[in-house]
């Protein structure tokens, strides 16, 4: 898993992870590694467990606080772009994580509109934008992000 990961093969290290976490659930190391791994492979939903394990030590609670702030947020900007649920009077703690910039960026838009995309600058670079919208699926809906540098898709990130 660990040359997985400095390999930047994320998903595989994650799902690699994913498979050996039973033999290492006491191993708050290893289980950071893996939650790292599937947070860079975008599996937000495979944090649970790490949330839940990381407690042993100063790290490993840092660990579990810096993952559950981007769980939290992804649920709820799931929460509001599908039901409509207003995010603008809350204060949350935010991160460098994509959905955390787009989280921030879209509590302070006032009026949501569930079927239009939004475009967000970022705010230290002029050359990248954020295109966030709802990708609505027979079964379950899903967030999409798009980051745009200099009018070109660089990566998209899809999150239910």
């Amino acid at each position: 898993m660990y040359n997985l990961y400095q390999d930047s093969k994320f998903s595989e290290a994650c799902d690699v992870g994913l498979k050996e976490i039973s033999k290492n659930y006491k191993n708050e190391d290893y289980i950071s590694l893996y939650a790292f791994s599937c947070l860079k492979a975008d599996y937000i939903d495979r944090l649970n467990l790490p949330i839940i394990k990381l407690k042993h030590s100063a790290e490993a609670r840092s660990n579990a606080s810096y993952f559950s702030i981007i769980l939290m947020q992804k649920k709820l900007l799931y929460h509001s772009l599908v039901d409509g649920y207003n995010l603008t009077s809350f204060n949350f703690p935010s991160t460098n994580h994509i959905l955390s910039k787009i989280f921030d960026l879209y509590s302070e838009v006032k009026k949501h509109d569930a079927n239009t995309p939004y475009i967000f600058q970022d705010k230290n670079d002029k050359l990248l934008k954020y295109k966030l919208y709802l990708l609505k699926d027979k079964g379950l809906s899903k967030i999409i992000i798009e980051e745009i540098y200099n009018n070109k898709i660089i990566k998209k990130h899809k999150y239910w």
